[in-house]
């Protein structure tokens, strides 16, 4: 599956955008909050989503680099939100933001550093619907790509595996066709990408190349 990341897309054209989108092979929209605290850089706000919501056609995988996400759980079902990701790192009682977001009828998603081991996710890997690791340091777009993400998503299959466990693997950062490829042998279920697409002189050729890994 692929999701594109709104947060490489151009704002001035933001309906164009998400009208290529719309067109594409893509599965999900990816949307990254960022607060300026969690996450060294500011993104986009309910108010922008509200708008992408309108035009989207597609579910939208709503990733939150915030501290305190649960605070927001209302606001992400209201957009429509198919997804609610929040980071292990941000969330004090993991276990219950989990169920407050299946609660409101979204499916939840844990999101690691690249710091953060997968063995973290031992108690709680059953109770999520996907987990995103992140191959660059969240905060920025464009970054290169972590190398040792392709060992990471092999010992989080692995777990996944060990427990019985339905979640998806999403990976988010620096993906493109060689990277994408190695993600995909290693057990990825899910490729968020931002630049490879938004920024390809044919997103939706680079959706479909990306897809047919």
């Amino acid at each position: 599956m692929i999701a594109p990341s709104l947060l490489s897309a151009d704002f001035a054209r933001l309906e164009a955008e998400i009208g290529w989108f719309n067109q594409s092979e893509a599965d999900w929209l990816h949307l990254d909050v960022m607060d300026g605290v969690f996450v060294p850089n500011i993104s986009f706000g309910f108010p922008v989503m509200k708008a992408v919501a309108r035009l989207c056609q597609k579910p939208l995988d709503v990733h939150l680099m915030i501290v305190q996400p649960e605070k927001f759980i209302p606001e992400v079902k209201s957009l429509g939100a198919h997804i609610m990701n929040v980071h292990y790192e941000a969330c004090t009682h993991l276990h219950r933001v989990v169920h407050q977001i299946r609660e409101a009828g979204m499916s939840p998603g844990v999101t690691l550093n690249p710091a953060t081991p997968v063995s973290v996710l031992e108690d709680i890997i059953c109770d999520v619907d996907l987990v995103l690791l992140m191959s660059v340091n969240p905060g920025f777009g464009g970054q290169k790509f972590i190398p040792h993400t392709v060992e990471k998503v092999r010992q989080l299959r692995a777990l996944i595996q060990k427990h019985g466990s339905n979640a998806l693997i999403e990976i988010d950062g620096g993906v493109n066709l060689e990277t994408g490829l190695q993600l995909r042998q290693a057990g990825a279920d899910v490729l968020v990408a931002g630049s490879f697409i938004f920024h390809a002189a044919d997103p939706i050729e680079a959706c479909h190349l990306l897809r047919s890994l």
